[in-house]
């Protein structure tokens, strides 16, 4: 293959990459979206939308692979290569993620715990997914710390708002005369499940980050 052809390739590469990040951000505003309207139809076209986040990952992961079978790149070009693929399965990870959400707003009472803000925490997850994007996009390595330490700030905030629900529920004295105690143990679980799943969001995000800055400085110190 040319040179040319070839630079042409990689190019290719980055910028399917970065489409696919588009539409998985997409995908996890929908789903958050969805658990803050109740909106059963949005919850669902998240789901059924997985579909094609999977097929953008094969598609990319054959790039990958091809790249490296037919040209066997080296030093930087194969860092590039390397980092696509893993930001691929990281970004696919979050697509599942965001089904998930999809999956809680067709169940969930959002007025259980009206105290726990959700849709900050997700707010949050999207502006770590797309700070770690740009670091990928234009080889950044001052972002890829900035995503790192804002993953401090997204534990903590996911650790506390776990620590109301469970102090919320603990106080309720109405919980012991409720019919629907398991209806609303259900919705206890699924609101801790999506705080969960928002935590995992900005620890694939961070694994993007890393990622990144490994291809741009061959740099480590965020991938341990």
């Amino acid at each position: 293959m040319p040179r040319e052809q070839y630079q042409t390739k990689l190019e290719g590469l980055r910028d399917d990459v970065l489409y696919m990040s588009e539409v998985v951000a997409e995908r996890l505003r929908m789903g958050l979206d969805a658990l803050e309207r109740q909106d059963e139809e949005l919850g669902e076209e998240v789901i059924t939308g997985d579909a094609e986040i999977n097929d953008l990952y094969l598609e990319l992961e054959g790039q990958c692979t091809d790249l490296i079978a037919l040209q066997q790149p080296v030093a930087g070009d194969l860092r590039f290569i390397a980092a696509s693929f893993k930001i691929i399965t990281d970004l696919e990870r979050i697509a599942d993620l965001a089904t998930n959400l999809g999956e809680y707003a067709k169940r969930a009472d959002r007025e259980v715990f009206p105290d726990v803000d959700v849709q900050r925490i997700g707010d949050d997850t999207l502006d770590m997914l797309e700070d770690a994007m740009a670091a990928y996009a234009e080889s950044d390595p001052d972002r890829c710390y900035a995503v790192a330490e804002a993953d401090d700030d997204l534990d903590a905030a996911c650790e506390a708002a776990s620590e109301l629900v469970v102090r919320d529920l603990i106080e309720r004295d109405e919980l012991r005369d409720d019919e629907d105690v398991e209806g609303t143990m259900r919705n206890v679980s699924r609101l801790l499940l999506t705080i969960r799943d928002l935590e995992r969001v900005g620890d694939h995000a961070v694994n993007i980050a890393a990622r990144s800055l490994y291809m741009i400085e061959n740099d480590d110190e965020l991938l341990y």
